[in-house]
């Protein structure tokens, strides 16, 4: 007996870790040495469900309620797996001939309840055919790989337009994992003698939860329960957390199955900052509302306040983990705005974790010995990792840009010095690069500002001076062809900007025919601007 009790130990330890094989495995070994215990076989059906070989968890059921006839347990067990059969009146039953033996037991009673909701849903609901289908299937990772192959959006299709067609495809591993996302199914943990976890929920609509008990119609534990749990709150909201904790302890002692008195502790420790106690009570809760069928959305509260408590503690990655797994459960903009701040903390971190100004200067020095060699695509390289490794250094920007330039991509290159002038508006450099960049574009006009800027901050600048003059000889001298003129205007965003508008077409058409209205446009300073912009780019001329 010793050996079976050992064997059941590892089972229940595989089955809550999720190796469904292994705790399979130890149910049955543990079997083979003691062939009539039912709670092997009762745990046996709740791996198998959770592997979804829902026949086999249904017959470990059966042979439960053979082996001991007035455990409510089993009864529970082998009705859950008819649920997941598609045979809700034979669950019906079972509920009912589970009753017989245990009157008492609330999660027959619920179980029962919640059947015959099903059933009288079933006609008007199909699960396929919800309104929200493929958006649930997306947003579960367990389902989103899968739309991308088209034979399971055809299969999908056919049980959407043939419900009655989901019994033959019941062996289908993708069916079953279709269901589970979108009716919210799932097992508890393993059973521990005769005081064990209850099988999971059976499908319930997402849109449509059932209703809850009137208070007149629960049992007087429940009531006094409800009431302890207010008195909880009222002590809660003046922060008396002890007296608080009390009352809620209460209301557990009175009614263990309702999870929500272990979640409103767990909020009294959250504001205590004591947020690995409040994780323990959240992840208890998770448990018994597992357990007894709580709606999915309470569980996804629990689950997002463990992403919480994990924020508080700036520990982002495992804050992200939970706020999944509540998202999983429901959806809520909240929890996914969490989410998301705690993602982006994520990438802060591991950047600055990335900063080391020691390894920076080394590939800014491996950047320059490419760059004097002529390898500007290696150089660039070594100067981007140096970026990441010190952001704040203009020099490493403006070195880039110098590479960018060589390689004939100034729009990167414009990119980079205006990056370093942000950082260091002094900086000469960040101006110098700027202006060659745009020479080379054969935007005088603007590299000639740029130029004079940096002539603002050092009058003796020579790469200025000397810029300033090449682009006033190009100016003079362009002799480009109307085409080039264009395309090269055009790829300005300022101008596109301009000729999109329709006002100025209507100007610029206007100007065309009557000469002397420009002298009344370029009254009107916003107007000139743009006219003077159009000058300077050689779309128009003025004769």
């Amino acid at each position: 007996m010793e050996k079976v009790n050992e064997l059941k130990e590892k089972g229940n330890k595989a089955l809550s870790a999720g190796n469904l094989d292994e705790a399979v495995k130890y149910y049955s070994e543990g079997i083979k040495l003691d062939p009539k215990n039912h709670v092997l076989y009762s745990n046996r059906s709740a791996a198998y469900a959770k592997k979804g070989e829902y026949q086999k968890a249904y017959e470990d059921g059966c042979r439960t309620v053979e082996l001991k006839p007035d455990w409510g347990k089993g009864y529970s067990r082998k009705a859950a797996a008819l649920e997941f059969l598609n045979r809700f009146e034979d669950a019906k039953k079972t509920y009912i001939e589970g009753l017989k033996h245990e009157p008492g037991n609330q999660q027959l009673k619920d179980g029962l309840q919640k059947v015959e909701s099903r059933l009288s849903a079933r006609k008007s609901m199909n699960p396929f055919n919800m309104p929200d289908l493929y958006q649930k299937l997306e947003t579960d990772p367990r389902t989103r790989a899968l739309l991308k192959d088209s034979s399971y959006r055809e299969l999908i299709e056919q049980l959407k337009n043939s419900p009655s067609d989901l019994a033959v495809k019941l062996q289908d591993p993708r069916v079953m994992t279709t269901l589970s996302v979108l009716l919210g199914i799932d097992f508890s943990a393993a059973d521990e003698d005769e005081e064990e976890p209850s099988p999971p929920p059976p499908p319930q609509p997402k849109k449509e939860s059932n209703p809850q008990p009137m208070e007149e119609d629960l049992p007087e534990n429940k009531k006094q329960a409800l009431k302890e749990k207010e008195h909880g709150n009222e002590a809660y909201k003046k922060k008396d957390f002890e007296t608080a904790l009390k009352h809620y302890d209460k209301a557990r002692e009175l009614d263990p199955t309702n999870m929500m008195f272990l979640f409103n502790k767990s909020a009294v420790y959250f504001e205590q900052g004591d947020y690995s106690k409040c994780r323990e009570l959240c992840e208890q809760a998770v448990e018994v509302g597992r357990e007894n069928r709580e709606d999915y959305r309470q569980i996804a509260k629990a689950y997002a306040r463990i992403g919480n408590s994990y924020f508080k503690e700036e520990k982002y990655k495992e804050a992200v983990q939970f706020y999944n797994k509540s998202l999983t459960e429901h959806r809520v903009p909240e929890v996914l705005k969490k989410c998301q701040q705690a993602e982006k903390l994520i990438k802060e971190q591991e950047r600055l974790a990335y900063i080391n100004p020691e390894i920076a200067l080394e590939e800014k020095n491996r950047g320059n010995e490419c760059f004097q060699a002529g390898n500007y695509p290696q150089a660039m390289k070594h100067y981007t990792e140096a970026i990441k490794r010190n952001p704040d250094d203009v020099k490493l920007y403006s070195n880039r840009a110098a590479c960018y330039t060589k390689l004939l991509e100034f729009q990167l290159a414009l990119k980079d010095c205006e990056e370093c002038i942000r950082l260091d508006p002094s900086f000469i450099k960040g101006y110098t690069r700027k202006g060659a960049a745009l020479e080379a574009m054969k935007d005088f006009s603007k590299a000639m500002e740029v130029y004079q800027k940096a002539l603002e901050l050092d009058a003796n600048c020579k790469e200025a001076v000397d810029g300033c003059q090449r682009c006033m000889i190009s100016q003079y001298n362009r002799n480009d062809t109307p085409e080039e003129v264009k395309r090269r205007a055009m790829a300005d965003p300022e101008v596109q900007q301009i000729m999109s508008d329709p006002a100025m077409r209507l100007i610029l058409e206007q100007m065309q025919k009557d000469p002397q209205a420009l002298s009344d446009h370029l009254k009107n300073p916003v107007i000139a601007q743009k006219i003077h912009k159009l000058i300077d780019v050689g779309l128009i001329a003025i004769r």
